[in-house]
């Protein structure tokens, strides 16, 4: 075998095996959403829709929050000790969600436990690991293909779900996306394993570099324009991941037209993760965005004057999905062009915090509009408003034009 064709092996071993764990962790959180209505039934514990709602924000929240910590640790020693460790906790949290006597055990097991595991074994890490392995010209196209195995897993998981918990329950439902989740661990065996700092001289050296690299980036307007498009991103993912189901429910169609919605995003996202991974080497990444955030204000109008109807939702579901978190491959470029790869992993942590605090309270005001309301009326108002916002603030951001050069080793 020449050189070449071992060296292409190796990257999509490394990119592939990238892309399956992040389908496992993504594809349980994302259909977190079907389970608001049979927890909600079938416990006598007080667990009304506010208060999963919060429990559901406090993930999307922690999630993000944990995207830097991981991310750094990631940067200096590598991916594989973050995923095993985030492996363990997001088994044990599906795990403990049938067993919780209270709104506060549901939010240390659902809102604590699974998120924290599922942000270990996140975009931010794998995108990190995987783009200072690969040439320049190589980097968007595999942010794409790891982004559409996320997608992959929701297009899998919701249907799967679905039809768990109406077959069997809940309850076990959740069992088997415990036991599902540690398929991740055979998975690291095809991560690289990142090289041990020379000296100890050279661990301060890149430990320092670390908080430098941190430092410039906070101090970039472009960077900060970033978070705030991604923030709206969150807001709006936040939001349907939680709250579809109910909103199909109000329009007294079954279920099973969330789970089909629902796996329709994931579908068509792996569609748009791969045509925003192939276009972001030949345009403008902020263009990219900026389109993309504005045809969600779009679709959203549409679909708040069409016909409620299963095909209404699932025309709905498919249009927005080709944008769902597509956003994240041109995200992630922007900053690897803006800051180089070397602390990917940190600086793109950074920005799904943003993210996540907008899936807080998307999650969060959701629940609080329909408890109040009866409808979530004023929330797809609120979803235009922040899209419209969004793809405006993508256009002054800093960036070059596309030049076909490799990068320096």
């Amino acid at each position: 075998m020449s050189s070449r064709t071992s060296s292409n092996a190796a990257m999509w071993t490394l990119i592939l095996c990238a892309a399956a764990t992040l389908m496992i962790t993504m594809g349980g959180r994302q259909s977190m959403g079907l389970f608001v209505a049979p927890i909600t039934q079938a416990t006598g514990i007080g667990i009304g829709i506010v208060s999963i709602s919060f429990s559901l924000a406090i993930a999307q929240f922690t999630w993000g929050a944990v995207q830097p910590v991981f991310g750094a640790i990631a940067d200096q020693y590598g991916a594989r000790p973050v995923i095993f460790l985030g492996t363990l906790l997001l088994a044990a949290g599906y795990a403990l969600v049938p067993n919780v006597q209270s709104p506060l055990m549901l939010t240390l097991a659902l809102g604590l436990f699974t998120a924290a595991g599922a942000g270990a074994g996140s975009f931010s890490i794998l995108i990190g690991a995987t783009a200072s392995e690969l040439p320049a010209e190589k980097r968007s196209m595999a942010s794409g293909i790891i982004n559409a195995g996320g997608s992959a897993g929701q297009f899998v998981f919701a249907p799967l779900l679905q039809f768990l918990i109406a077959g069997f329950g809940w309850i076990v439902a959740l069992y088997s996306l415990a036991a599902v989740s540690l398929l991740s661990l055979p998975l690291l065996l095809g991560l690289r394993k990142r090289a041990p700092q020379a000296s100890v001289a050279s661990a301060a050296v890149a430990e320092a570099s670390l908080g430098a690299q941190v430092r410039i980036a906070l101090r970039d307007r472009s960077y900060w324009l970033l978070h705030a498009g991604f923030f709206t991103c969150g807001f709006h993912i936040g939001f349907l991941v939680t709250h579809l189901p109910g909103e199909v429910s109000l329009c007294g169609l079954p279920a099973s037209v969330s789970a089909t919605s629902l796996a329709l995003i994931g579908l068509f996202n792996i569609m748009g993760s791969l045509a925003a991974g192939a276009l972001g080497g030949r345009y403008r990444m902020r263009s990219i965005l900026g389109l993309m955030y504005a045809s969600r204000a779009l679709i959203i109008a549409i679909y708040l004057v069409s016909p409620r109807t299963p095909l209404t939702f699932y025309l709905f579901a498919a249009a927005l999905g080709f944008s769902w978190l597509a956003t994240v491959p041109p995200t992630a470029g922007l900053i690897g062009k803006l800051f180089g790869t070397r602390y990917l992993g940190t600086l793109f942590g950074l920005t799904l915090l943003s993210h996540q605090t907008g899936g807080f309270f998307g999650a969060w005001v959701g629940g609080l509009t329909i408890s109040r309301y009866g409808d979530y009326g004023w929330m797809w108002y609120a979803d235009i408003a922040l899209a419209v916002a969004a793809a405006l603030l993508c256009l002054p951001i800093r960036e070059a034009y596309v030049k076909p050069v490799a990068q320096p080793a």
